[in-house]
């Protein structure tokens, strides 16, 4: 590599981290009053190199990523910064990066998650080879897995003795602020967004994902303070009803990094030092924070948490192939409306409740003895939120095979899940409309409506609306029998 300049510009690399405050690698950068780079890279390149290999993103996902970039350069531009957006093998374009503009160091911050940290240390070797360094930042988590260890030095299976040994470490590092100027290196030509394509075209189905969601830092922040502000009260119990606005909607946030959950933490403290009434509220929410915290532990310690049963002995499970079953779930059309809301609520705005999430999961691998990989493909190409540790982990969860799991026999009644979380049929009604007439003593279950019931709201079963894909009692049973031979 030529000589450098004494003032040699830094790249700063974004990866899943796009924000301005709290991030190490910018700050750190800010602070040296050298010129810099701001540069994200689209690498659908590296991940075919060698394992562990990083999943490719979802058709969400990718759509999020667009207006979340957007947003981080609209962010950097206040600050006489630019966004550069490359494309290529991160180590080929950082290499080439520096040696343009005669660059000594890249700044990120860090992953814990297998792929990423051969990508880094790829990218380290590649710049040393040419006479320039990687610096890496501690990731975003509250605790390095290293630092949560059972006495045979293994990483923990259980959510809440983790999750206590998490809170007896006491408080992360403090977020660091935002610059407030940052400044300017050479010019760079980068990628015009539109050529990546990350956006949906035709047909273009994002409409009810740019309805229901604003990517971005800021309105991250907003959304975390509004949440604190009014939303949390009642989270404790009232966070399972998805006929209520009473969850945060932070997780595709948290996944793309515009909020850290350091900033979290801090805040919701803050709130619940300011607001006493609050405390059991505000701790089960970050217990829910710590779910994900727990899920990214486990995605580190097994990288293959997305294809490998955690348990072995599902190994042996007897899945069944059944592509109709599998597209009518897909679609929302298996005769059990918490089930068909639910997964009409994820095509349309990319999300779906959490209670839901569960009942649906259930469904899936348990009245339907479909793979749980199915169900979990389908959310990472569905979800805004799809995160690598949290949705293997979930499915897993739910069919028994991972860790902390739900015990086997545990097979959720869609019906009474219903009755129970959405008692007057509001979530139902919002998302399968042709329902909407019926009276909230049928809408779990229309199929227990009179003909007479049936008719004056409209509903013709097997037309209007499908009838039961399986009798829940057959499905009960057929599941009972194949996880009790699975786990002689």
């Amino acid at each position: 590599m030529a000589s450098k300049k004494s003032d040699a510009p830094l790249v700063v690399w974004f990866r899943d981290d796009l924000r301005l405050s709290d991030h190490a690698a910018l700050h750190a950068a800010s602070e040296s009053g050298a010129p810099m780079i701001c540069v994200f890279i689209l690498d659908e390149d590296s991940a075919s190199l060698r394992p562990p290999r990083a999943r490719p993103r979802g058709g969400a996902s990718r759509w999020w990523l667009a207006q979340s970039l957007k947003a981080l350069q609209a962010s950097l531009v206040k600050l006489g910064q630019t966004l550069v957006l490359q494309r290529g093998a991160s180590a080929d374009v950082l290499v080439k990066l520096a040696l343009e503009t005669q660059s000594e160091s890249v700044l990120c911050i860090g992953s814990d998650i297998a792929a990423e940290k051969q990508l880094e240390a790829d990218v380290a070797s590649a710049l040393d080879k040419n006479g320039a360094a990687l610096r890496v930042f501690p990731s975003d988590l509250l605790v390095k897995p290293e630092n949560v260890r059972n006495a045979e030095g293994r990483g923990l299976r259980v959510f809440t003795p983790f999750w206590k040994r998490v809170l007896n470490l006491g408080d992360p590092a403090k977020p660091l602020p935002a610059p407030k100027k940052l400044a300017s290196g050479p010019n760079v030509k980068g990628d015009d967004l539109k050529s990546w394509k990350l956006e949906p075209s035709k047909p273009d189905w994002a409409g009810g994902l740019r309805e229901t969601w604003t990517p971005g830092e800021y309105a991250a922040q907003a959304r975390l303070k509004d949440f604190l502000d009014n939303d949390v009260k009642g989270y404790a119990t009232l966070r399972d009803r998805p006929d209520r606005d009473n969850t945060s909607r932070l997780s595709p946030h948290l996944r793309f990094g515009e909020i850290s959950p350091r900033q979290i933490w801090y805040a919701a403290n803050f709130a619940s030092a300011r607001k006493p009434t609050l405390s059991s509220d505000i701790a089960k929410f970050m217990s829910e924070v710590g779910w994900r915290e727990f899920s990214r532990h486990l995605l580190h310690d097994l990288p293959q948490l997305a294809e490998k049963n955690l348990q072995p002995s599902f190994d042996e499970f007897p899945w069944k192939r059944d592509a109709k079953a599998l597209r009518a779930w897909q679609r929302g059309l298996t005769g059990y409306p918490i089930v068909d809301a639910g997964m009409r609520e994820l095509w349309h705005t990319g999300i779906m409740h959490n209670r839901v999430r569960m009942v649906v999961a259930s469904f899936l691998v348990k009245h339907l003895l479909i793979d749980w990989r199915d169900g979990e493909k389908w959310f990472w190409d569905t979800l805004v939120d799809a995160d690598p540790g949290s949705n293997p982990a979930s499915w897993q969860w739910v069919a028994g095979s991972g860790a902390d799991a739900a015990p086997y026999f545990r097979v959720f009644n869609p019906m009474l899940q219903g009755v129970k979380f959405d008692p007057d049929g509001i979530y139902v009604s919002r998302w399968v409309p042709e329902l909407s007439k019926l009276s909230p003593k049928f809408i779990h279950s229309p199929w227990e409506a009179t003909p007479m019931e049936l008719a004056a709201a409209g509903v013709v079963l097997g037309k209007t609306y499908p009838e039961p894909i399986i009798d829940h009692k057959i499905g009960r049973e057929r599941a009972l029998a194949a996880y009790a031979k699975t786990r002689k």
